[in-house]
């Protein structure tokens, strides 16, 4: 049941997609605000109970829910794990600016390019801003928030969907995202676990994105990235889910600040390599996303081959 609602919930969200800012996130959001404060005493041990209190109550309420249904219906369960997925995985939530940006550069409109990167990842960080930004950095930055994006809205939810039962897994691993962005935004010792919490859930999916962009993409390459990342004392999930997809794309996307880091001293025998991004870069960013999604669904289909003819 859980391959066949995912491709339903895929092909949902194609014919209607899911917008980036939807009633159900805001009112998670509202939520988060509220539980923070009431919970919010200045100490970290105030954050991790405020974390468990949403995560804890979300996922036993989704089971409850889901357990009722079962009595009733199959078909309700089905119909749940499809307004699930719906609603924790998919691409329109991502991808509508990345064509925007594509389409823009290909008609020679930077302007326009700018400003849709500006409206995109300002969102995360406020402080960010495309104004003069040369267009290898536009389609550096495009690529880069692209892969991330992708690992955070399909491959890392699908990795628990797959891995836990029912339908609690990818609202896990949504909402601990959505917490950790929400209350690590802050300074404080608040959202200290929240971040460190979304860190555990995204450790191994973080590895299998990688490893999925290396097998659909140049492999060398990006095992070689990877590893001078490690090489190089990086422990960050971002850096290495850039250095594998960027080495599985022949591109430098590791922010210029980090590629500074990456010296001989820190990771001898490690040579940057790979070219600057450009314009025809998007297009094969958007071919990379789409094997690695053929690949995981793949699998996910023979593993559930598997377990009907283990029956």
């Amino acid at each position: 049941m859980g391959f066949i609602a995912l491709i339903f919930s895929l092909l949902l969200e194609q014919v209607r997609p899911l917008p980036r800012s939807n009633l159900l996130h805001r009112a998670i959001v509202e939520l988060a605000d509220l539980a923070r404060g009431a919970t919010d005493a200045g100490e970290r041990r105030h954050g991790t109970f405020g974390w468990l209190l949403l995560v804890v109550s979300g996922l036993l309420l989704l089971a409850a829910v889901e357990w009722l249904l079962g009595l009733l219906s199959p078909l309700l369960v089905f119909l749940l794990h499809v307004l699930v997925l719906y609603f924790t995985l998919g691409f329109r939530q991502f991808s509508h600016s990345f064509t925007e940006i594509q389409l823009a550069l290909v008609s020679g409109d930077v302007a326009e390019a700018r400003r849709i990167l500006q409206a995109w990842l300002s969102s995360d960080d406020h402080s960010f801003t495309a104004v003069d930004t040369p267009i290898p950095e536009v389609c550096r930055l495009s690529i880069s928030s692209a892969l991330l994006a992708s690992h955070r809205h399909v491959f890392g939810p699908l990795f628990w969907y797959v891995l836990l039962p029912g339908a609690i897994g990818p609202v896990l691993y949504r909402l601990a995202q959505m917490l950790a962005r929400r209350w690590s935004l802050s300074d404080d010792v608040y959202g200290q676990f929240a971040g460190k919490a979304y860190a555990w859930i995204d450790w191994l999916p973080t590895r299998l994105s990688a490893a999925g962009f290396a097998v659909v993409g140049s492999f060398e390459d990006a095992v070689y990235a990877w590893r001078g990342a490690v090489a190089a004392g990086d422990r960050d999930q971002r850096a290495l889910l850039l250095a594998a997809g960027g080495g599985a794309l022949g591109l430098r996307l590791a922010d210029p600040e980090l590629e500074a880091h990456w010296s001989q001293q820190d990771a001898p025998g490690y040579e940057l390599q790979g070219a600057e991004p450009g314009i025809e870069s998007l297009q094969s960013a958007v071919g990379l996303v789409w094997r690695s999604v053929v690949l995981w669904i793949s699998l996910y289909a023979m593993l559930t081959i598997a377990t009907w003819l283990g029956r």
